[in-house]
């Protein structure tokens, strides 16, 4: 039976001592995020997570969904009691909104929350976690009417929410879709058309589902410029906010998948369905942008999550487990074996686990903390900078993480040897939970594309130019301390290799736009090992600190060093390997006709 406790102790640090929110409690929502009431509140989240959505996370991954003949969905066990426990302790409602029934308290404290959540049981999380990017583009796009209507008991996770794109036909290129949306007399749009691959399509959690679907209305352009966005509910909501008839969508199957089998992944049918526009006709793509940016930081979290959970079971295993001998002779001669922990390759594996989901951590709540400061920071220069900081960094934070989070998973599956091929260990569910992660809300090539098509030129290259500031300012700090000078100059040649990388980029992609594609998952990964060095560097200062100080939690800090030190010997070398590869260009990867690849 899998374990998992979540990692408060850690996230705690990062909160307090490396993002320390009440430097912050001028700005609204920080008022409240104190020290102790962080504390608090994380510890009260991580007991939630590991007592009552863990223990049915594999149980749920074993029992699945089930379709009835109406086309609605029953959750495995315990699923709806969980939800009922989770709606009351109004873990949902952490970082929304006052103004709708929120806590209101800043978006770290809600990213939080997502990594325990999602590593205590993914499937379910992903249930209100689809919310909240329809919670996001109603509060950005929506009519005070609709604000009025929805949000409430969407935020309270009365009501539920979905995000519907994708079609049969189409994925990633949104211009195809076929959806319809026929303008009805009374204001609304009858909806038609079947979308797929609808995390939460439907499920029996709550009494209401509402829908964020995309469609052309009878006369919009035949592209992307033509999509609108439409709030459809499941069940009609009545002028005074009750409950009405239930409206012509249903699930019309559910994907059967490699993981995450607890979440009801389904073909939706709406059959002229009554829906009502979102912001302004032909303009759904800017709303779509607020729900997938969103959710695109979720995604990347569950990266971390996973990993994260995997690498609990195998430290776990790694101490109990006894094959083989040190290489430098007994560790315990009394005992028959040593334990796995003696063995370097086991060790190299465990470390890299370790640097990565404390770094990636880091990145997470920094980034959490930047959309905060995006749009509460009192000086507009605050503002843009963590604006262009967190909109670079989004697709870096669900391609690097979640790649690097699934690769974790598997090694640390690999940790178990024969036994994480069994079932019963539940290292399996982990790699094939964490699989998903990669390709949901944008695959990960699509992520590297927007990163060097899109973000790098954005205003001239000015986020970018703003990281490279960023991380050579704090590696010339850090280099005047002796003990971190090794670090400082092993992320700061890591940057190096990310400016070169761009500077290849310039003066090549306009010739060949091939060898922007065939570089940019590599330049992805570069700015990901330069972003956790950047974590990793700010730790470690802040544990010097903290040990010159005194602090009584003199392990865990030396710990961080440690591993620190470990980040900038064995992944800050990977930033030179990723920039030749970027340097060698496109010609032989293109260079072979379609016909040679055939293999009968």
């Amino acid at each position: 039976m899998p374990i998992y406790k979540a990692p408060t102790r850690d996230t705690r640090f990062v909160i307090n001592e490396l993002l320390r929110l009440e430097l912050y409690g001028d700005l609204p929502g920080f008022e409240n995020a104190s020290a102790d009431m962080v504390d608090a509140v994380v510890e009260e989240c991580g007991r939630f997570c590991s007592e009552v959505l863990a223990p049915i996370n594999l149980s749920g991954d074993q029992e699945g969904c089930t379709r009835h003949a109406d086309g609605t969905v029953t959750t495995p066990k315990g699923f709806k009691e969980a939800h009922a426990q989770f709606r009351k302790a109004g873990w949902g409602t952490l970082s929304a909104p006052e103004q709708f029934g929120g806590q209101g308290m800043p978006h770290v404290m809600g990213m939080m929350a997502e990594e325990f959540i999602s590593s205590a049981n993914q499937s379910w999380g992903m249930y209100p976690g689809l919310t909240g990017g329809a919670i996001s583009a109603i509060l950005a796009k929506g009519s005070p009417e609709q604000q009025a209507k929805y949000l409430p008991k969407m935020i309270s996770n009365e009501w539920l929410g979905t995000m519907n794109l994708t079609e049969p036909h189409c994925g990633t290129d949104l211009g195809l879709i076929r959806t319809r949306a026929v303008p009805a007399a009374d204001g609304s749009y009858a909806i038609t058309g079947t979308k797929i691959f609808i995390s939460a399509g439907d499920h029996d959690l709550t009494d209401n589902i509402i829908h964020l679907v995309l469609a052309k209305t009878p006369d919009a352009p035949d592209s992307t410029k033509g999509i609108s966005l439409f709030i459809v509910p499941k069940v009609l909501v009545n002028d005074d906010g009750s409950l009405g008839e239930r409206n012509a969508v249903s699930c019309g199957s559910i994907e059967h998948k490699m993981g995450i089998h607890a979440n009801a992944t389904c073909v939706m049918n709406y059959d002229g369905a009554r829906g009502w526009m979102v912001g302004e006709e032909n303009k759904g793509l800017a709303a779509m942008f607020i729900m997938m940016n969103a959710a695109r930081l979720g995604v990347g979290i569950q990266g971390l999550s996973q990993a994260e959970a995997a690498y609990q079971n195998a430290v776990k295993y790694a101490q109990e487990r006894r094959q083989g001998r040190a290489l430098t002779g007994p560790a315990e001669p009394a005992e028959k074996a040593d334990t796995l922990f003696v063995h370097p390759d086991v060790r190299r594996m465990l470390m890299d686990a370790k640097a990565y989901t404390e770094g990636m951590r880091a990145l997470c709540l920094w980034g959490a903390l930047q959309v905060d400061l995006s749009h509460k920071a009192v000086d507009e220069a605050e503002r843009q900078m963590a604006d262009d900081l967190i909109s670079l960094l989004t697709p870096v934070i669900k391609g690097y993480g979640t790649d690097k989070g699934f690769d974790t998973c598997v090694n640390m599956q690999q940790v178990f040897g024969g036994h994480g091929f069994i079932e019963e260990w539940g290292m399996s569910q982990f790699v094939r939970d964490c699989r998903i992660t990669q390709i949901y809300e944008g695959a990960n090539g699509v992520q590297a594309m927007d990163l060097v098509g899109r973000k790098l030129p954005q205003n001239g290259g000015r986020a970018v130019q703003a990281l490279f500031a960023l991380v050579d300012g704090e590696c010339a700090a850090a280099k005047l301390r002796p003990e971190l000078e090794k670090l400082a100059s092993q992320v700061e040649k890591a940057n190096g290799e990310l400016k070169a990388a761009t500077m290849w980029f310039m003066q090549n992609g306009m010739a060949n736009p091939n060898a922007i594609g065939a570089g940019a998952h590599h330049y992805m990964h570069i700015m990901g090992v330069v972003s956790l060095g950047l974590m990793w560097l700010r730790m470690a200062t802040v544990s010097l600190d903290a040990l010159a100080a005194g602090a009584s939690d003199k392990a865990f800090y030396e710990a961080k060093l440690t591993t620190a030190r470990y980040y900038g010997e064995r992944f800050t070398p990977d930033a030179g390997a990723l920039r030749r590869k970027i340097e060698a260009g496109s010609e032989a990867l293109m260079a072979l006709p379609v016909e040679a690849f055939a293999t009968v």
